[in-house]
């Protein structure tokens, strides 16, 4: 049964399919649950076959929910809680620790609802050229190489093509891409991060469907992290104002603030070697300080940052 409204969110399209179809036994093919990660509420949806994909619109893969903080700026507790948690549910799409990275921040970082990726990737640890140039030194770290790859409408070319082409070229353990998504109930705006071991098919919950970013497209573990940060019109006012997005007054401060949570998460799932307040230091209030500035002990743990 198709959905009758879009949504990026499996956790929502399960409960749109419930509804749709006047049902509440479970979806075949589908395993639900809910859970507590760091005291915030985590909502998991599994889907194990082919039936159940095909009715919530979605890749077979791990969905995991987390529901944000209603204030978690930096430097509060509920700020690292839900970072921590993030990271958590990062690693469960993992195998195993990876030895190197790429993170695509995906997105137009001149539209505020669509410039998550751009925003996240202000707070994530860039490591690669350190690793290869002092491998001893910066051993708690992954090596990480992160693309902004942009929107066609301002590069002319696909990101699934530019993505794939920096795979090709730097043979990285796992891809990480960071998009805006779309939602389809108010209460999640900026609220949920989505996090899915399944891949991303940018633009689909806005009916712009890009190539999609997987496992299968890019030859590597794909890993996706999103936030609904815009709705369908239609769930407000019906098909007659169909094809518009609403998006909330403050979604300035809300995308900064996901966003920020975000890239903290990521460092926390790739660097083994450093915890939250090593990356508070380095990552700073404005964003990412060179890392390369860094003063350094032995085995890696920062003890202090010189600015140049």
């Amino acid at each position: 049964m198709a959905l009758s409204i879009r949504t990026d969110l499996a956790e929502e399209a399960r409960r749109l399919w419930q509804r749709d179809a006047e049902k509440t036994a479970a979806l075949p093919g589908v395993l639900a649950r809910e859970e507590t990660l760091r005291g915030l509420p985590v909502f998991a949806v599994n889907i194990i076959k082919e039936e159940g994909a095909h009715a919530l619109g979605k890749a077979m893969g791990k969905y995991y929910s987390l529901r944000l903080p209603a204030h978690a700026q930096r430097g509060g507790a509920e700020f690292q809680a839900a970072a921590e948690a993030l990271a958590a549910l990062i690693r469960r799409c993992m195998k195993e620790p990876p030895q190197s990275v790429l993170v695509a921040a995906l997105g137009n970082p001149d539209i505020t609802p669509d410039a998550l990726g751009s925003l996240a990737a202000d707070s994530i640890l860039v490591t690669r050229h350190l690793k290869q140039a002092q491998p001893r030194d910066f051993s708690g770290f992954c090596s990480l190489a992160l693309c902004r790859p942009g929107v066609l409408g301002t590069t002319g070319m696909e990101s699934a093509a530019q993505i794939g082409m920096l795979v090709r070229a730097l043979r990285p353990e796992l891809v990480i891409v960071i998009d805006a998504l779309a939602g389809a109930e108010a209460e999640q705006l900026c609220r949920t991060v989505q996090v899915s071991d399944a891949g991303i098919c940018p633009g689909s919950g806005v009916g712009n469907d890009r190539q999609e970013l997987s496992r299968r497209s890019l030859g590597v573990p794909v890993i996706s992290l999103g936030m609904p940060t815009v709705i369908d019109a239609a769930v407000f006012g019906g098909e007659a104002i169909g094809g518009m997005f609403v998006t909330p007054r403050d979604i300035d401060s809300r995308v900064r603030e996901g966003a920020r949570i975000i890239g903290y998460a990521v460092n926390l799932a790739v660097h083994s070697g450093i915890g939250f307040a090593d990356i508070d230091a380095l990552v700073g209030e404005f964003g990412v300080t060179s890392v390369e500035c860094g003063v350094w002990s032995e085995g890696s743990v920062p003890i202090g940052t010189r600015h140049v």
